[in-house]
């Protein structure tokens, strides 16, 4: 209270008012948590649709796995519309300074409201991988079955965990996006000596600009899949290369060269991402540029900073979306082939079960590398 009160309107309740702005910060990251279990994890509708329909073929797992991560995004979309709303207009009300500046400062503390359980969501992050490398610990030392089933219940459990910091993070990101583009507008006002206060979408050059924001982020996101994709071949084709010069492998008489598969997938991780790294910094300033000429040219001397501007927003926008629409689509995959693994819709090795394999195989990609990519790429771009 003595740090957020207003010393010169005592009554006016600035210290209780940003006080709820932090909670609406952590209500917010709650709701995004319990979504993203729900549309994750095996034992709610979501999954076991995907599990269900992986029974008709390789197809209907793809579209239902599809349609369940679009839906995904529905419910922390609203909880973040909603968190920024009320932190914006709570901060506002509080009289202190101008409205809009107290209304950023009421977003902040929502934003380290939310933050203020990373701790716990950053322990739920480390649990999916170590879950995921025991299993494949247990598999290679070729431990007894019911050994297996139990690290295959924790990676199912860590899947979950894993597409919850991810939400998570979406949520965290997108607040802290909204305050650093409002930082924008102010630090272009004071740099030009112009008020910089709005953005005219109506405005042709400034659709444009946020067309290309939109643009980048499914160009991003498919140069990140393509590059699993080639990798993901090489490998494949590695590995054939040694079953078929050593088929003693197959036996477990010798052993596979790891070395090789391992050298293969860190080189492609160095060297796929230095053309889309480039592209996502390279974009927005070859769009300031060249926009602010054509301002120029027109006489419109903020043209340039709103079509930047535009193309901030746009992208910032379409990247949250499109990283909850991943992140939960290839968990939600994964898990959907547990689900048949423990003995449903007819277990392991039967048609359901390749079916999911086949939706697990491209949910990887999803969650593990386009997914998360975009988490940077949507601050980078601020």
């Amino acid at each position: 209270k003595w740090l957020l009160e207003d010393p010169n309107n005592p009554e006016g309740g600035a210290g209780f008012k940003f006080f709820l702005c932090g909670i609406v910060g952590m209500v917010c990251a709650y709701v995004i948590v319990l979504s993203t279990q729900y549309y994750t994890d095996y034992e709610y509708g979501p999954v076991q649709s995907i599990a269900e329909a992986s029974t008709t073929g390789h197809g209907t797992n793809i579209i239902v796995g599809i349609s369940v991560g679009m839906k995904a995004t529905f419910i922390p979309t609203i909880a973040v519309a909603i968190s920024v709303l009320a932190a914006y207009h709570l901060g506002a009300s509080t009289g202190i300074g101008s409205e809009r500046n107290a209304g950023l400062f009421g977003t902040a503390v929502a934003t380290m409201g939310m933050l203020s359980n990373a701790v716990y969501i950053l322990s739920m992050n480390n649990f999916g991988p170590i879950a995921d490398n025991a299993g494949g610990i247990a598999e290679m030392s070729m431990q007894p079955q019911h050994i297996r089933d139990a690290t295959d219940r924790l990676d199912a459990a860590g899947n979950v965990t894993k597409a919850i910091t991810k939400g998570y993070s979406i949520g965290s990101a997108s607040m802290a996006c909204f305050l650093l583009f409002g930082a924008f507008m102010d630090e272009f006002s004071e740099f030009s000596g112009v008020p910089f206060e709005h953005v005219d979408l109506a405005t042709p050059e400034v659709l444009v600009g946020g067309l290309i924001g939109s643009m980048i982020i499914f160009y991003f996101t498919g140069l990140a899949i393509s590059a699993v994709g080639r990798t993901a071949h090489e490998v494949v084709l590695e590995v054939r290369r040694q079953f078929k010069e050593n088929p003693d492998i197959m036996t477990y008489k010798a052993k596979p060269d790891y070395e090789r598969c391992v050298a293969l997938v860190t080189e492609a991780a160095l060297k796929e991402m230095r053309f889309p790294g480039a592209v996502c910094i390279g974009t927005p300033v070859a769009v300031g540029l060249i926009f602010r000429y054509i301002g120029e040219y027109q006489g419109k001397r903020l043209l340039g900073a709103e079509v930047l501007a535009a193309y901030l927003m746009f992208g910032t926008v379409t990247g949250i979306l499109m990283a909850l629409f991943l992140d939960t689509t290839g968990g939600a995959w994964d898990n959907a082939k547990k689900y048949i693994e423990l003995g449903h819709f007819g277990g392991k090795n039967s048609e359901a079960h390749k079916a999911s394999i086949t939706g697990d195989t491209v949910g990887d990609p999803f969650k593990d590398t386009a997914g998360p990519s975009l988490h940077v790429v949507i601050k980078l771009l601020s």
